[in-house]
């Protein structure tokens, strides 16, 4: 594929990088650029590029992987996707035990807005182009329907629109689509649907993840994650975390600065990602 020059600029104009360092980016990609060059290494160059520019742009252009270095295990995903929903005005349960008609539920999110009630499972990948395929929609409808129907018959949940839902960080085979649009499962992954998908949430509430922030070396993201840290805006309310780290004080102002960047850049007033 030939290098798309528009598209990174798009790119980069998203991460609101300044306008003199998007066209240094380009025009420096444009000289390394080499037939067969993988849109994976045009990223890895542009964004090693943007670390070396002032400000937070590089932290918000690495969002997708970010995201993927909530895992291993999907724990701090789910509550990253619940801070989302919490933006979007839902009231928000993470890992409830829901009982069905059947059998126990562990659910990884309830979310309530308005009239309506969701459960919502999601499932999180570490690797990029690991797509979720049909069995996982099956499955979650199936777990979707014992939990409605005991909701159902709740006095509290009267009249009620009762709702399910599959998220993702990376993408649903077409198979998995069909089925979710044919039993009414919604189904958000990163990019889908077209018009609300995870990455536009994302951005639209201005949340950034802990991992975004370049500033901070993988063992101290582990450490606050283990803290249900998932926020890079709990930074700024709560400094103090980067206390527990050991951290230099000449590290932490740089940190934050990092942090601060993100949040006012973004108009991000989210108060707190921190579960309590």
């Amino acid at each position: 594929m030939p290098f798309d020059a528009a598209r990174l600029r798009r790119s980069l104009q998203r991460a609101k990088a300044d306008p003199k360092a998007i066209e240094e980016v380009v025009n420096t990609i444009w000289a390394l650029v080499y037939e067969g060059m993988s849109t994976k290494e045009i990223y890895r160059k542009a964004f090693s590029l943007l670390r070396k520019t002032p400000g937070s742009s590089a932290a918000r252009y690495k969002l997708k992987n970010a995201i993927m270095e909530l895992g291993p295990a999907g724990f701090a995903f789910e509550k990253f996707v619940g801070e989302v929903l919490r933006n979007d005005g839902y009231k928000i349960q993470l890992n409830v035990m829901e009982q069905g008609v059947c059998v126990k539920h562990e659910v990884d999110v309830i979310a309530e807005k308005e009239n309506v009630r969701s459960m919502i499972e999601c499932k999180f990948h570490s690797l990029k182009g690991k797509s979720s395929d049909v069995k996982i929609p099956l499955y979650i409808q199936s777990r979707f329907k014992d939990v409605e129907a005991t909701w159902k018959q709740m006095p509290q949940h009267e009249g009620k629109k009762m709702e399910g839902w599959v998220v993702t960080n990376t993408r649903f085979t077409t198979d998995a689509e069909q089925y979710g649009n044919c039993v009414g499962l919604t189904l958000l992954s990163w990019d889908s649907p077209k018009e609300d998908s995870l990455k536009q949430r994302i951005d639209r509430a201005g949340l950034h993840p802990l991992t975004s922030l370049t500033t901070l070396l993988k063992t101290e993201k582990v450490a606050l994650l283990q803290q249900d840290v998932v926020l890079s805006s709990s930074l700024c309310t709560h400094p103090e975390l980067l206390d527990k780290l050991g951290i230099s004080k000449k590290r932490k102002a740089k940190i934050l600065k990092e942090a601060h960047g993100l949040c006012a850049q973004t108009g991000n007033n989210h108060k707190d990602g921190k579960q309590h």
